[in-house]
């Protein structure tokens, strides 16, 4: 007798903040895919331009998560995985709110999950490619290629028309929940930048990802750059982000600290020659460097109980990991 096709229940996350028209554009498509998903999140961070009413009135099946002050895309994030966690997901959908996935983009990353599957399963992740508005692809969300993969793992991605990755953006990544639950919630007190790195390397530690090419999503980026461009004051979060990635996460081995460590360090002398008010780099760096050796992140639990959200038990090591 044939075993019946269990469809698994997916839930996408839009995290929100102040960008009511980028905002309807997400939505749109992401209401419109070819193989739509089955709940859809919206969290938005305490937005005053009207967000919460929009959403309301002109997508009344979206599950709204309002929060009462912003706490930022890693807050964000935490909070709509929680909640998808607590409706019982199978997958999450996490994307950007300034995200507009093609029609086929969900289609083609369950498909290539269902295709990359091995012996020990499907992957863990699976990423769409990320493209600007002029169809180059967006160099600020390029998965990091997963170093010293086997042949058996190769072949897999093969299979499924991908590559493995190390790494990978909250702008499109679907994630497997069990995963989630075993390996902690996205670290809300990241607030911005190097979040989703440090997510994504927790759950794909000596486990599989893949970026699939099928699936494309459009990043609707005021400008297109990488992350050497100079971000000014909010280089702050930059620099203590890294610091707490590096010595608190469990995401990197230490070998991997080293490498990314020093690809850091190179990245930050770019951004500093090639900006026009060193003063406040100067500044937002050693800001953020005593906030990095002095300080831990608050636990994910603790800081969603803040804002009136109910952090389910995810993952082993509460401080700073996740829970």
């Amino acid at each position: 007798m044939t075993a019946p096709v269990v469809t698994p229940v997916v839930t996408a996350v839009v995290v929100t903040y102040n960008r009511r028209d980028l905002l309807v554009e997400a939505l749109t498509a992401l209401l419109g895919q070819t193989r739509s998903p089955d709940r859809v999140i919206v969290v938005d961070n305490a937005s005053h331009d009207g967000t919460a009413r929009l959403v309301r009135d002109r997508f009344p099946q979206v599950d709204l998560l309002e929060l009462p002050r912003n706490v930022g895309g890693a807050g964000g994030f935490g909070a709509g995985a929680a909640r998808a966690l607590d409706a019982g997901s199978d997958l999450i959908w996490l994307l950007d709110d300034d995200t507009v996935p093609e029609r086929g983009a969900l289609a083609a990353l369950l498909d290539a999950r269902e295709r990359g599957a091995a012996a020990d399963g499907p992957p863990v992740l699976v990423a769409s490619r990320v493209v600007w508005t002029d169809g180059r692809d967006h160099p600020m969300n390029t998965p990091r290629a997963k170093p010293g993969t086997g042949a058996a793992e190769r072949a897999a991605a093969r299979a499924a028309g991908c590559v493995p990755i190390r790494s990978a953006s909250f702008v499109s990544v679907l994630v497997d929940a069990g995963s989630v639950r075993e390996r902690g919630l996205p670290v809300a007190d990241y607030f911005l930048w190097n979040d989703d790195f440090e997510f994504t390397t927790r759950l794909l530690r000596g486990r599989r990802g893949l970026l699939c090419p099928a699936s494309v999503v459009v990043h609707k980026t005021r400008v297109f750059g990488g992350t050497e461009t100079d971000p000014g004051d909010r280089f702050f979060y930059e620099v203590r982000n890294k610091i707490w990635l590096f010595t608190a996460s469990p995401g990197l081995a230490p070998a991997e600290r080293v490498l990314y460590a020093g690809s850091t360090v190179r990245r930050w002398s770019r951004t500093f020659v090639a900006s026009d008010d060193r003063g406040t780099l100067g500044r937002a760096m050693l800001r953020g460097m005593r906030a990095g050796l002095l300080t831990r992140p608050k636990p994910t639990g603790e800081l969603l109980r803040e804002v009136g959200v109910r952090a389910p038990e995810t993952g082993p090591g509460a401080s700073g990991t996740g829970r």
